[in-house]
């Protein structure tokens, strides 16, 4: 069983700017490709791209004398907007909203000449927001028969209204927006002030606010400004490898213990695959490490400038090969100087910090946390795990079934998520989990429907909300958290004993029994379902009293094939009273929604949830089929029939489990004669 952890207190303030900045965020990620097809047509094809083509880059006149239009045109004046809008109006109120959010915008974007990113930001949500309000002023008052006819005609005339009225009035103010801020930005660069950002941006990056910048703010002002100049410096400002890279060199020559062992590879990861979340721990275990970040953030922005370098579309990932396939044609000795000297700044500073401290880093990363906290005045954790915490529910959330899903959740879900994933992953395996899916997904794609979810500690908070039934672990770091092995010997306890599945449990709604998950071993106690030990096989046996009896051990089955099998387990439990025929009916409509296959060459067919009024007591049933016999594909030598009330076949199960986890006695019960060698093998795993 999952730890209960208690989540460290949050300001409100800070989680909201979060929340908001993951939601704008969140608008822009999943479209990411989209920009990444406009920058590379761009690139290539406008009139001072590498390969000019007037009628795809837009530029001149075709044979009749007229503007050619081209795509790049119309792809950041229609395209990207009205996906920005669907994806913020899907965020707010599924496909419905998605729709309405894109109508609306469309008004924005014909009411005036400049791209209209933040319009779409706006109109999307909105539309989607007050759609959702209105349907809730007639929801259930609606006549039978005319549903489709009613939301189809409410969807199009509020997304006209909301088209008109962005038309005549919100694409005037956010057009004044627009320049305003473009005004601020030529006002920072013309005095050359714009470096100076890195004072904001390299600590809010570390506080994970760094889609938010990036994605938020800074890609909608790059895209107009690439727009009008062919290219812009706001792309690089929160984008750039160097200052991270930096920092992670210097651990690799001055750090010392696991800090100096574990850099190497967060640096290849950090520059080559663009997770920068990846060196975030470096610096928050040793916070006055930011000042290497900005210093070098501001040296590569400086760069850019002096250079008047800059990319023609966002580059993300943040790594060097997607900002070298994003750079303008005429900025990339300024683009890779700019790398470089940030790199190089971040290095001596963070050096001369390592070399000068008496702490040089020596402690394994998952040291860093009290010390982060010390840093943010927040309470620590007291325990290995976190549970599920969210408003208006219980304290903790314990886990009542097999773990099939977990899934690591960032802000934007392709960074230090995919990279955490990927570590679980493997470890799971190596546990004998294979079944088990490990994803990663952005927090504001999370819904209920996961197991475990694991989060960075600042994130959890906001994640917890949308996954409210999953077990929830919170990591300082997603690189070696050695909560990883508390959530392998999750996996491990609840799914070993959900293995032998029961009936009357949750597991049994979550289709808790998976391929090879009687192949592991059973951690006893630390499960969500483990029952008291019964009279289960030894002297009581005998008198006729426990779960498994010896007249319910058959060495040599006669059956040739599962649903066969199925009955002969049936019968066994049928001749000891313990169940009734519709019992066994329901044994096979359960073995048709979910296969029983356990793996090491064993099934334990059992009924539905709903067939537990047909059990009058516990029983287990075990045949062996020396020859084996097809299951769905797979062989099976010895099939364990299970009816079980109150859990009280748990413990004989638990048994089974343990012995096939070992090939030395899956042997002996293969090669066992009587069945007094079978009970007596299952008597020693008991005591």
């Amino acid at each position: 069983m999952a730890t209960e952890t208690v989540a460290k207190p949050r300001t409100s303030v800070r989680v909201g700017v979060q929340k908001f900045g993951t939601f704008l965020s969140g608008m822009i990620m999943p479209n990411i490709g989209a920009f990444i097809a406009w920058g590379l047509i761009t690139a290539l094809f406008i009139e001072k791209g590498w390969i000019p083509v007037a009628e795809l880059g837009g530029f001149g006149t075709n044979a009749e004398g007229d503007p050619n239009v081209g795509i790049v045109g119309p792809m950041v004046t229609y395209l990207l907007p009205i996906l920005i809008a669907y994806t913020g109006g899907r965020m707010v109120y599924d496909v419905r909203g998605g729709v309405v959010g894109a109508i609306a915008t469309m008004g924005v974007i014909a009411g005036t000449d400049a791209p209209m990113f933040i319009g779409a930001m706006i109109m999307g949500p909105l539309g989607a927001w007050t759609m959702k309000k209105i349907d809730a002023l007639w929801d259930g008052k609606i006549r039978p028969g005319f549903e489709m006819l009613v939301n189809n005609f409410s969807a199009g005339i509020w997304g006209a209204l909301l088209a008109l009225g962005g038309f005549y009035g919100l694409s005037w103010v956010v057009q004044r927006f627009t320049d305003g801020a473009g005004a601020v930005v030529g006002f920072l660069v013309n005095n050359g002030l714009l470096p100076l950002t890195s004072i904001f941006i390299e600590p809010a990056k570390v506080l994970f606010l760094n889609n938010a910048i990036n994605h938020g703010v800074l890609t909608p002002l790059g895209i107009q400004q690439s727009l009008e100049q062919g290219k812009s410096i706001l792309f690089l400002l929160e984008a750039n490898p160097g200052p991270g890279m930096g920092i992670l060199l210097a651990y690799m020559f001055f750090g010392r213990g696991a800090a100096k062992a574990s850099a190497p590879g967060a640096a290849i990861i950090h520059f080559l695959g663009g997770i920068h979340e990846i060196y975030f721990p470096y610096v928050l275990m040793k916070p006055i490490l930011i000042l290497a970040a900005i210093g070098g953030g501001m040296t590569g922005i400086a760069t850019l400038a002096i250079t008047n370098s800059g990319l023609v579309a966002p580059a993300a990932p943040g790594s060097i090969i997607a900002v070298l396939a994003q750079t303008s044609r005429d900025s990339y000795v300024g683009v890779i100087l700019a790398v470089i000297l940030a790199t190089a700044v971040s290095f001596l500073i963070a050096a001369v910090i390592l070399r000068t401290s008496k702490n040089k880093g020596e402690d394994d990363l998952s040291a860093a946390t009290s010390r982060m906290e010390a840093m943010k005045g927040k309470k620590s954790s007291v325990s290995s795990a976190l549970t599920g915490n969210s408003a208006g529910a219980q304290a903790g959330t314990v886990l009542t079934r097999p773990v099939q899903n977990i899934v690591f959740a960032c802000d934007a879900g392709m960074g230090s998520s995919a990279m955490g994933a990927s570590v679980l992953r493997n470890k799971i395996k190596a546990a004998g989990f294979p079944e088990v899916k490990v994803t990663n997904s952005a927090i504001a794609n999370l819904n209920d429907s996961y197991d475990v979810v694991v989060t960075h500690q600042d994130l959890t908070e906001r994640a917890q909300p949308r996954t409210a039934s999953a077990v929830h672990y919170s990591v300082d770091n997603f690189m070696n958290s050695p909560k990883y092995d508390d959530i392998v010997e999750l996996v491990r306890s609840s799914n070993s004993e959900a293995a032998a599945p029961e009936t009357g449990t949750t597991a049994e709604s979550t289709a808790g029994a998976q391929p090879t998950a009687a192949a592991t071993s059973v951690a006893a106690g630390h499960g969500a379902h483990v029952a008291e030990p019964v009279a289960a096989v030894d002297g009581q046996a005998a008198e006729g009293k426990g779960v498994l009896l010896r007249e319910s051990v058959v060495l040599n089955g006669t059956a040739t094939d599962r649903d066969a099998a199925i009955d002969e387990a049936g019968k066994l439990l049928l001749d000891r009273g313990a169940v009734d025929v519709s019992y066994v009916h329901a044994m096979h409509e359960r073995e048709e929604s979910v296969s029983t296959y356990m793996g090491s060459f064993l099934a334990i067919p059992h009924g539905t949830n709903d067939a537990k009024e047909h059990i009058n007591h516990s029983a287990v049933s075990i045949i062996r089929y020396p020859e084996g016999i097809d299951w769905g594909g797979k062989q099976v030598k010895f099939v364990v029939g299970v009816a079980g009330l109150n859990n009280e076949h748990l413990h004989i199960l638990s048994s089974i489990a343990k012995i096939f986890t070992s090939k030395a006695q899956v042997a002996q019960l293969e090669e066992a004669t009587t069945v007094d060698e079978v009970l007596e093998l299952f008597g020693k795993v008991n005591a």
